[in-house]
């Protein structure tokens, strides 16, 4: 079972594929030449890029990231302030420290290479790290995937070894599994992937951790509504939540819509910050970062009876449902479009919204089941390879189609005739019959004809 704070990860736009899972697998190649004895023998690194990670890297400043990983830094911990001055350095340099420890020559130029016509056998998202000495030998080579979310796999791993098995509580692969044991425990699903957590880490204070995930994602819309100017990478986007925030202030308290409109800002908010570089929680992705801190701005900020309990037990139900997406489907846009990014987050936030309503476990299931269902088929065409167009008002569509569908659930009678598995499967599907160039690569769709308008 993965925990919730594998899933929920604090780090660094703009993507949590293209740059925070890239800038692991460049520290995780760092650390095995240390562990192996090798770092002090290497005299170069070069890393290359395939796939996806290879046509749309630089506009998700996978070259960042690559340096940055090199330098051993990783997404939660890198001075966000310090980035620009460091990068600057290393080109003008020509050098960088690897792991933090040893100078070297890197030219990005030549240590820097992205084969956008050539694709790794594992994952769209595939990367290659050679290490030679003075002498030209090579080191190490090692293969990386970057799987969504942030998530590395190494090349020689196969996914279902590697880590031990950790046995929770309540062990569930599907969601009738998580049904059956609610009704059999009489608990909800946050009471068990509670349970789940604490097996995992029995000295976590949970609470307080979950609570910080939720200072992050407040810290960064905070940012995003106060921030003004252009986003990053040549589109020239202006950042629009700062102005809308302003404009809404004006409405009447009495305009009907002034809540949902809100709810946008806020994501939209959390979007342009990622945009930006800034500091991010992935949830699930870097790309639909901003959906669930709207949904649960809204109920902090809208809702009778809020509370920090509330908070905990919304991200912990949202967890539940991020589960299983992420092993029954996928949460990469590279490898299914953006309805396992968007679509997924959307089903995460409309699950935690219920269970906060007061909802039963069924009512959690049948809202995440709508926010999946009516997301199906969803692509991943970035304008520019920016994680800008749509990607942003997206986050704020998808948003209000979160409580749109913890509302149908809330309101149900309860009869229904697709469930949250035959939803996910069919996202699965959906994803594996979608044309290669629809899959976060910028070769179609938007990417193309807003270009050429």
């Amino acid at each position: 079972m993965l925990s919730v704070f594998e899933l929920f990860k604090i780090g660094i736009g703009p993507s949590s594929s293209h740059t925070m899972g890239p800038m692991r697998a460049a520290a995780a190649f760092c650390h095995a030449l240390l562990t192996r004895g090798t770092l002090e023998q290497t005299a170069a690194v070069t890393a290359e890029l395939f796939g996806s990670l290879a046509l749309t890297g630089k506009g998700h400043a996978i070259d960042r990231a690559i340096l940055l990983g090199l330098e051993g830094e990783s997404p939660e911990h890198v001075n966000i302030e310090r980035i620009d001055a460091r990068l600057a350095e290393i080109r003008d340099d020509r050098s960088l420290r690897l792991g933090g420890l040893r100078a070297i020559a890197f030219d990005e130029s030549a240590h820097l290479v992205f084969h956008r016509d050539q694709v790794l056998p594992q994952h769209t998202n595939g990367m290659r790290f050679t290490a030679t000495a003075a002498t030209g030998d090579v080191l190490l080579r090692s293969e990386y995937y970057s799987i969504g979310g942030g998530f590395i796999l190494r090349g020689d791993r196969a996914p279902d070894t590697g880590a031990p098995p950790r046995p929770v509580p309540f062990e569930f692969h599907h969601a009738r599994e998580l049904m059956n044991l609610g009704d059999t425990a009489k608990k909800s699903v946050a009471e068990m992937i509670a349970a789940n957590e604490r097996a995992l880490d029995p000295a976590r204070n949970l609470q307080a951790d979950l609570i910080a995930l939720w200072r992050v994602m407040q810290e960064c819309a905070g940012r995003g509504l106060t921030t003004t100017g252009e986003l990053p990478g040549g589109l020239h986007v202006r950042r629009r939540a700062p102005q809308l925030a302003h404009k809404l202030k004006k409405l009447p308290p009495t305009d009907p819509l002034r809540v949902l409109d809100m709810v946008s800002v806020w994501a939209m908010a959390v979007n342009e910050e990622n945009a930006a570089g800034g500091r991010v929680v992935t949830a699930p992705t870097n790309g639909a970062s901003g959906l669930i801190p709207a949904v649960l701005h809204y109920y902090k900020e809208y809702l009778p009876n809020a509370s920090d309990d509330g908070v905990c037990t919304f991200l912990l139900t949202a967890a539940a449902i991020g589960f299983l997406c992420k092993e029954n489907a996928s949460i990469s846009g590279a490898e299914i479009g953006c309805q396992g990014e968007v679509g997924v987050a959307c089903a995460m936030a409309a699950a935690g919204l219920v269970a906060v309503l007061g909802g039963s476990n069924r009512q959690i299931e049948q809202a995440a089941e709508i926010g999946i269902e009516h997301h199906l088929g969803m692509t991943c065409d970035p304008v520019g390879g920016l994680v800008q167009i749509p990607c942003i008002e997206r986050n704020a569509v998808g948003a209000v189609k979160a409580i749109h569908a913890a509302r149908m659930a809330m309101n149900s009678d309860g009869e229904r005739k697709v469930s949250l598995d035959q939803a996910i499967e069919t996202m699965r599907q959906t994803g594996r019959d979608m044309q290669a160039s629809y899959k976060e690569t910028s070769l179609a769709g938007l990417a193309v004809n807003v270009i050429n308008c």
